[in-house]
């Protein structure tokens, strides 16, 4: 009988040796590969909550988010067949002009725990890059990062550029310089302060989408 109770546990936990294993033998029994998703998202949710009380740290929430990518690359597959897509899709990047992506990597990272489809667009992204990806994707939301606070205006234009030309997509804003008064000012659509907020953030604004 698949253990997926132990599945959650090693995706939290961050082992990939048992995160990989664990999820062959519940695909191998046939178990619905949705339900096999919702038991390693509930690890990240797990994560991501103990990452905002201060009780885990960043390294510990990269070790996590690689065990469940090994976890998920054995599922695409089977999801795929099966016709499951995830319901919104997300598109991230580091702002024009930054080339830190720490943060950003971290935000896909639980972002795809948080049941998205993400396409990173790695760093020193353009305005119209994000618009031209959001729209070849049919993303729901966009995520930029800074952490230079010379780069921070460059958010501004981004989401200007999305509202203009792909009304109805959700623009949020995050890195160490960000504040919530920032995003305000520039007309984002949410800020989170770190990765895991970033998903409450995203399932918020995506559950009136």
């Amino acid at each position: 009988m698949a253990d997926l109770a132990a599945l959650t546990a090693a995706v939290e936990a961050g082992n990939r040796a048992a995160a990989g294993e664990l999820t062959q033998a519940a695909v191998d029994e046939g178990v619905d590969p949705r339900t096999i998703l919702s038991a390693m998202t509930a690890a990240m949710d797990v994560v991501g909550r103990k990452f905002q009380e201060g009780e885990l740290f960043v390294p510990e929430m990269l070790i996590a988010a690689r065990a469940m990518k090994a976890g998920t690359a054995i599922l695409e597959p089977v999801l795929l067949a099966a016709g499951v897509k995830p319901e919104f899709r997300a598109v991230v990047g580091t702002v024009e002009g930054d080339l830190h992506d720490i943060g950003k990597n971290l935000v896909g990272m639980m972002w795809k725990g948080g049941g998205l489809e993400v396409f990173d667009l790695g760093v020193n992204v353009s305005a119209a890059a994000f618009v031209a990806a959001a729209r070849e994707h049919d993303a729901h939301i966009v995520g930029l990062s800074a952490l230079l606070t010379t780069t921070m205006p460059n958010m501004r234009g981004v989401v200007e550029a999305v509202h203009a030309g792909l009304p109805g997509v959700r623009v949020v804003v995050g890195g160490a310089p960000v504040t919530p008064e920032f995003a305000a000012q520039i007309g984002a659509d949410g800020y989170a302060p770190d990765a895991g907020a970033a998903v409450d953030l995203a399932r918020g604004l995506l559950a009136h989408a």
